[in-house]
Formats: structure tokens, sequence, C-alpha cells
């Protein structure tokens, strides 16, 4: 790792840069907030809060780190030359955002050579903040109050666990999810749909979900989440022997992880 590159530093532009977009989110979203443009289907949509959030983030982290690499979920790549790349995703849970619905967040993971080393998440209608430096734990933060370590819930039987979820915004694909959902339910003890996953991953952290997998999601979607989760004691993967990616995430306690992954292999989660 090179000397001049401290992930410590690193989480506190992150979390510093999430804190002022989630401020944007949560007091400038202004009444007559409409669709900027749509993203994979007329149902998956960007406003114009999302695009105002991330130029915010980039500006902010370009200013104090000019030489590092983006990969934005409306803006897209660019390179740099410091081996720093930030995964920013400025408004995770859109449609929720669009609604007026409170679960969404702001997510923003720096990545050295290659390896996700800091993350935040910063939920403002929650009230709550989560971040984590590889090696160094997690911890949320609630307004007022002081940051507190996160741990993921203790071990139980797949029938007496909480899943998250998320569907596609590609109707193909998410018909191929509800109906494995179907079959997955009677299986464990109920399962949540949030629309943001990466608070459905910081929940698997913070104890209030026992697992979480989704098919579909991007880099951005899942970078910090996934850090968070780790560093909370969780197991994160995708399918067997891989990690979480586009094909499938799943994190989870690790007892529920042990029986939720190889359940997923065998139903088809990974594919329609």
């Amino acid at each position: 790792m090179p000397e001049s590159v401290s992930p410590t530093e690193l989480l506190a532009l992150a979390r510093e840069a999430g804190r002022r977009a989630g401020l944007l989110l949560r007091d400038g979203r202004p009444a007559d907030l409409g669709v900027a443009a749509t993203k994979s289907s007329p149902i998956d949509v960007v406003t114009e809060m999302d695009i105002a959030a991330e130029k915010l983030i980039t500006g902010y982290l370009s200013e104090h780190r000019p030489e590092d690499a983006f990969l934005g979920e409306e803006s897209g790549t660019s390179t740099g030359t410091s081996g720093v790349r930030w995964i920013i995703d400025p408004l995770d849970g859109t449609v929720n955002y669009l609604y007026g619905l409170p679960q969404w967040a702001v997510s923003i993971a720096a990545e050295l050579d290659g390896e996700v080393v800091a993350a935040a998440v910063e939920a403002p209608m929650r009230g709550e903040a989560y971040y984590a430096v590889r090696g160094g734990g997690a911890f949320r933060v609630r307004t007022g109050n002081n940051p507190e370590q996160m741990y993921c819930r203790p071990a139980a039987p797949l029938e007496q666990a909480l899943i998250g979820t998320g569907f596609n915004y590609v109707t193909a694909v998410r018909t191929a999810q509800a109906a494995l959902a179907q079959r997955l339910i009677p299986q464990v003890r109920d399962i949540r749909r949030s629309g943001s996953a990466a608070i459905d991953l910081c929940d698997v952290g913070g104890g209030r979900l026992d697992g979480f997998y989704e098919r579909g999601l991007f880099p951005w979607d899942l970078a910090a989440g996934d850090l968070i989760a780790r560093e909370s004691g969780a197991r994160t993967g995708g399918r067997p022997g891989q990690g979480p990616d586009g094909e499938l995430t799943v994190a989870a306690t690790p007892a529920v992880f042990d029986l939720l992954q190889p359940l997923l292999e065998e139903l088809g989660a990974w594919h329609d």
C-alpha cells in the first residue's frame, strides 16, 4: 500500500462527501421532482437530484484528490493515476426518493489497487450513517450520538432468518426473481424488500436482517455496503466460490450464509 494513501483519510473524505450529498438530497428535494432520464427500463429512473448529488460528490473528492479515478452510477468511469478509485452511488433507492419514501442512501466506497478499503453509506431520512475501514470494524452513527460498533445478528436457523432482497427493473428479470422469492419464502422467517441494496447490506451488518441476496447489482450498488457488512462480522459472496457481483450478491450472518448461498444456487437465483 503506498505510504501516501491512508484508508482512514479516504474514509474521512467519503463520509464528508456523503454527508454533504445527503443534506443536498434531503433539504433540496423539489416539490415537483420529476424524472430526468431512464436507465435499464422506463421504470428505472434518474432524477435531477441523482445528477446533482453525484456532481457534488465528485467535485468534493476531486478537489482533495485530483489524481483519483471515479466510477459513478450517473457519470460513468474516469481514469486516474493514484491507485485510488471512488465507487459512487449518489442516490441508491431513486424510486423511493421520487415517491417520498425514506429508504434511500448515498453510497461511497474507496478502492485502492482494486480492493475496497473504506466505505461510507449515508441514510439521511433514517438519521443514520454507516462506515468502515478494511480491518477496522464497522460503525453506525445516529444523529446527535457517538459512533457505535456494528455487529451482525447471532446465529439463527434458516427458517428463523429475516431475509432482504431486491427486484430488477427489467420485466423478465423481476418476474423470475418474484418466482424465486415465492419458492424461498416458505423456508425462511420472511422476506423484506426495501428498495436500497446499500441500506440492506448495512442492515445485515447492523443486525436488522439475517441475510440479503439480489441479482443484477452493479459495483456502485454493493461496494460500500459489502465492506460494511463484512466488517460487522457477516459473510458476503456471490455464487459458490465467487465474490459478490452482478450475477448474484449474498450477505448474511455466517450461519445463515452457509445455508442461504447453496439454497440460492439450487433455486437458480443467478439466472432468469
